[in-house]
């Protein structure tokens, strides 16, 4: 965990919103009757959970916000390769605690792909100790997440079944393949895209880490789906993604490009470089709704927790 001055610091330079200067306090102990002055706290104490529009983004809430996705990401690989979700004591935090909805462990006929999801699950759980162990009191809870529902809604959205049809992310490897794959790459966007928001070097290096373990899995991922001859549901998947995020420009590519099927394992701009995804464009992926104004649905049914949780 970071250090106490660290922390003070954050306070002072990173805690904008209302809602994380108050967080940051009550995890110090320093939030409570007698114990902080009117001039330190002012009027925050009464202000609303959620951020005014203009407020700055503070680095508490885009570290929450990225907590959110990895309690998604964290719940999908733990019972693809172990048959069981988060426990509760890793689930706890601010705002309304939801439970998960469906999830079952993936049939693995590879060793070798059984010892994938093994280690990014092992991966995700890391990656949300650190960011609840770091965010202390701050750190909100995990929201409500759909399993279920939410990968049937996507496939259908995609095309890669019809309606009526049920798509289960932990019934086969294929299946598991393309589930992970609706995950990864929105990942890596997302954490490009929040970096200029971060303003502590310390939290910007930890999230240019995560940024690159993340990277490393969409990576394999999309190897797999190619070397598995699973690139027409990915590519439908990827298009049905760029669709959602509201976007003008194209920020999603599939695994091949062109007639010849010539392999696509890298997105990137003309430049080489990766996509950047907004806060917002990741919510609209994620609730699977285009437009602004969204606050819950697709895996997150009751929305996320934090200040950043609507498109």
């Amino acid at each position: 965990m970071f250090k106490k001055s660290l922390i003070v610091d954050m306070i002072n330079r990173s805690s904008e919103t209302p809602a994380d200067r108050r967080n940051f306090l009550r995890g110090m102990g320093l939030l409570s009757a007698g114990t902080v002055g009117a001039g330190l706290v002012g009027a925050s104490v009464a202000a609303p959970a959620e951020a005014a529009p203009g407020d700055p983004i503070s680095d508490g809430t885009v570290l929450n916000f990225a907590l959110n996705l990895e309690y998604l990401e964290a719940e999908f690989y733990c019972f693809a390769a172990y048959g069981h979700g988060l426990s509760e004591a890793m689930a706890t935090g601010t705002g309304t605690m939801g439970g998960v909805t469906g999830g079952h462990r993936v049939p693995f006929k590879s060793k070798s792909m059984r010892y994938y999801a093994e280690e990014i699950a092992n991966d995700e759980i890391a990656h949300v100790k650190f960011l609840r162990a770091n965010l202390g009191a701050a750190a909100v809870a995990r929201p409500a997440i759909d399993l279920q529902n939410s990968f049937t809604g996507a496939a259908v959205a995609a095309g890669v079944i019809k309606q009526g049809e049920t798509f289960d992310p932990f019934s086969s490897e294929a299946f598991f393949l393309l589930g992970a794959f609706l995950f990864e790459d929105v990942g890596v966007t997302a954490y490009k895209g929040a970096a200029p928001l971060i303003q502590n070097k310390d939290y910007l290096e930890a999230a240019a880490g995560i940024l690159a373990v993340e990277a490393y899995h969409a990576g394999i991922v999309r190897t797999l789906l190619y070397e598995n001859g699973l690139s027409t549901p990915t590519n439908a998947i990827s298009d049905a993604r760029d669709s959602l995020d509201g976007a003008g420009a194209d920020k999603d590519q599939g695994i091949t490009t062109g007639a010849s099927g010539r392999a696509n394992l890298v997105p990137t701009d003309a430049n080489s470089i990766a996509f950047s995804r907004s806060p917002q464009e990741v919510l609209n992926i994620v609730y699977l709704t285009p437009g602004t104004g969204v606050s819950k649905g697709g895996f997150y049914p009751a929305g996320l927790n934090g200040d950043l949780k609507t498109s």
